[in-house]
């Protein structure tokens, strides 16, 4: 192990933070103001809103994850789009997926309907998915569980590579979700969901102070839930406890515990289906969306333990230090069958011509993960002259350790068309162990965001040091430095047009023993922004050019291979806000030019939501809420050609009633059941989209 990792330099490094933070010129005396964030939750007009508060409406006017710092949307020279609380409500989000259904840039169900994961693309590529700006899960999709967006406060999609701030990046972009932390002003809610497919939901989420004084406050988030999906014989159940405590000894210093335990039953709803039969004509006719062709008792079960804390010290109004760090436990066990379409790609080669009888592969493995990720930073603001500096000092580290067992086991047949159960092949006594894999990971990164009259100019640089070990093979070293720089010109009149440069750098934990080498990226952009006087809205665009090398794609289930150079370019449009006092509107389109050996997806993308609210027969609190969707058709050439994927048109709606205590909600997503692919691969496979799912919600507040 070199240096850079043993653990005594590490704690060198993060006492250095402390020791310069608490030198003379920093540690200024502090003023009796608080310099606590309000988090209060009243009308946004009435207080003054931060990346820390939550948001009333769909318009957030603040922003972390580009910076790392609290700066406002209209002043931040890259594209991001913040999906709050309020959004996700409205639009009955029951996954991350969901709640992304109507986020510029974003191809939120680029497979469909998944129960393993949830499958985002942001401008081509697979996002990196961060907690509370902590990266979530360094492997494959089996090293995590699907996050409840219930937990959330809102997500930030942060466009473009990020590499400069958070090192393991994606080019793409990344979500980070934010998680609803303890509040002092008292809000508790119970509620109750039932909808389609048998689903049966209880939750609740309590904050307030516990202190007269506010110096302790808590939240606990529960839930529980029962459901099947549209796929036969595959469950989504759900236990979820989170609590947070938040000590507060003075207006200087904060400090939030966090805990969250979740554990998933669930399966595949991935069949894995081949192009005839799905997409093409099959002389027994398509498979319904619903059919399953594993084994009634296949599993896809998740276990998730995490501990970790927020902590702040201002040492005057001007310097702040900040430490975030997160412990995760994770296990997934499965066993779950998938469609054999790659013998004969998109075909049937267990029966070629009767096209009925279905190869299909078992997998059974078991994996164990656990994370540890912490960030530091020193935040400074002051001035040179008439220039004004927001400083960033940080160093960052992560360590993940990752075990494999079992895999692919097995090959049967079924009669896709009349399946008959209790088939299951025989299962291995034990699983063999795959090797055993670790990755750390320490990086050191410097931003200063500088402003003159009404220029703001961003710099940074980063140095990043990985480590990555497959037990049996030799250790992969890489370092490199990473850096962005942003122009961009706020005018007094609400318009704001920038250009911007970015790369990433992202080492990528080894999957299933195989070793990987790093993602590099880069990306030039160029934006306008405007933000009109007195109104609550926001209009973005931007134009990109984006190029990757190394990114990882599977050309078969299991596998994974990496790229060389990639280019991809794009166009994206968005406006949200408040209309009138009655009328909120969220609407985007986003134009993809991809490079031909990445996956497939539509070239364009549009959507439009609008609530109104009204009252009836004198009593408010009434709202309707639709939204439609739309995609152009695509053809996926990544590996070979794969048929054309129809363009989509998708409706959601929603209607709710609500006063102080009470709300009584009924969205539904796909309103018109439409039965649609959400893509079909070159390799041989097709992936259905969501049905309608109904959900009717009641919720009362005390």
């Amino acid at each position: 192990m070199s240096a850079h990792f043993r653990p005594n330099r590490s704690t060198v490094l993060v006492s250095c933070f402390i020791a310069i933070c608490t030198t003379p010129q920093f540690a200024a005396a502090q003023t009796s103001t608080s310099a606590v964030l309000p988090e209060v939750r009243v009308d946004a007009d009435a207080t003054p809103e931060t990346a820390a508060t939550p948001v009333v409406g769909y318009r957030a006017k603040n922003a972390i994850s580009a910076t790392k710092t609290d700066t406002p949307l209209s002043e931040t020279p890259q594209s991001v789009t913040v999906v709050p609380r309020d959004q996700m409500v409205d639009q009955g989000a029951s996954n991350v997926q969901d709640a992304l259904n109507y986020a510029a840039g974003v191809r939120s169900d680029a497979y469909g309907i998944d129960g393993r994961t949830d499958s985002v693309r942001i401008r081509g590529t697979e996002p990196s998915v961060f907690l509370d700006g902590l990266r979530q899960a360094y492997g494959y999709y089996t090293s995590n569980t699907r996050t409840e967006p219930y937990m959330l406060e809102r997500l930030e999609v942060l466009r473009g590579p990020s590499g400069m701030l958070y090192g393991s990046g994606t080019a793409g972009g990344i979500v980070n979700m934010v998680s609803k932390r303890p509040l002092l002003e008292t809000q508790r809610e119970v509620g109750v969901e039932f909808g389609s497919y048998g689903r049966k939901q209880i939750q609740a989420d309590l904050t307030g102070a516990l202190t007269n004084s506010g110096e302790w406050s808590y939240r606990l988030i529960a839930l529980q839930r029962n459901s099947d999906t549209q796929v036969d014989y595959v469950p989504d159940d759900r236990t979820v406890l989170a609590p947070s405590l938040t000590w507060r000894p003075s207006g200087a210093t904060s400090l939030t515990l966090q805990a969250l335990y979740q554990k998933d039953k669930a399966g595949s709803t991935s069949q894995f289906f081949p192009w005839e039969g799905t997409l093409l004509p099959n002389p027994n006719g398509q498979l319904p969306s619903s059919r399953f062709i594993g084994e009634p008792g296949d599993y896809y079960n998740s276990e998730r333990k995490t501990f970790g804390w927020q902590f702040e010290h201002r040492f005057s109004d001007a310097w702040a230090f900040r430490q975030n760090f997160r412990y995760a436990k994770n296990e997934n066990d499965n066993r779950y069958h998938w469609a054999d379409s790659f013998t004969i790609p998109g075909g049937w080669g267990a029966d070629p011509v009767n096209k009925r009888i279905l190869g299909r592969y078992l997998d059974y493995s078991l994996t164990k993960n656990e994370i540890a990720v912490m960030d530091n930073n020193v935040e400074g603001r002051f001035k040179t002259g008439a220039l004004q500096h927001t400083l960033l000092i940080g160093a960052d580290f992560s360590r993940q350790k990752e075990n494999v067992y079992g895999g692919t086991v097995g090959y049967s047949e079924i009669d896709a068309y009349a399946p008959v159960y209790g088939n299951l092949e025989p299962l291995p006594a034990t699983r063999d162990p795959l090797p055993q894999t670790h990755q750390r990971s320490m990086g050191l990164y410097v931003q200063d965001q500088m402003k003159l009259d009404n220029w703001v100019f961003l710099a940074g640089l980063r140095r990043d040091w990985t480590e990555s070990t497959a037990e049996g093979s030799p250790e992969q070293k890489d370092d490199a430095n990473t850096k962005r720089f942003a122009l961009l010109y706020a005018h007094p009149s609400g318009w704001s047009p920038y250009l911007s440069y970015a790369e990433s750098f992202t080492p990528q934990a080894p999957q299933r023993g195989q070793m990987l080498k790093p993602l590099r990226g880069e990306q030039w952009e160029a934006g306008l922004k405007y933000e009109p006087k007195d109104r609550p809205l926001a209009f973005n665009a931007a134009v990109y050019d984006l190029r990757e090398k190394d990114r990882t794609t599977s050309p078969m289930p299991n596998v994974i291979t990496q790229l060389d150079d990639t280019r991809t370019r794009g166009v994206e449009l968005e406006a949200r806000g408040r209309i009138t006092p009655a009328l909120d509107l969220i609407a985007n389109y986003t134009y993809t030019d991809a490079d031909p050996v990445l996956e497939g997806l539509p070239e364009n993308m549009a959507s439009v939501w609008a609530k109104y609210r009204f009252q009836i027969a004198g009593m408010p609190g009434f709202a309707v809420g639709a939204g439609v969707r739309w995609m152009s058709a695509f053809r996926d050439v990544s590996y070979g050609i794969g048929p054309e994927v129809p363009s989509q048109t998708l409706i959601d709606a929603m209607i709710s009633w609500e006063n102080a205590r009470w709300r009584l909600a009924l969205t539904a997503n796909n309103l018109t059941d439409k039965t649609y692919f959400s893509t079909c691969l070159s390799r041989g496979d097709c992936w259905y989209g969501a049905r309608r799912n109904v959900v009717a919600s009641a919720t009362y507040r005390f």
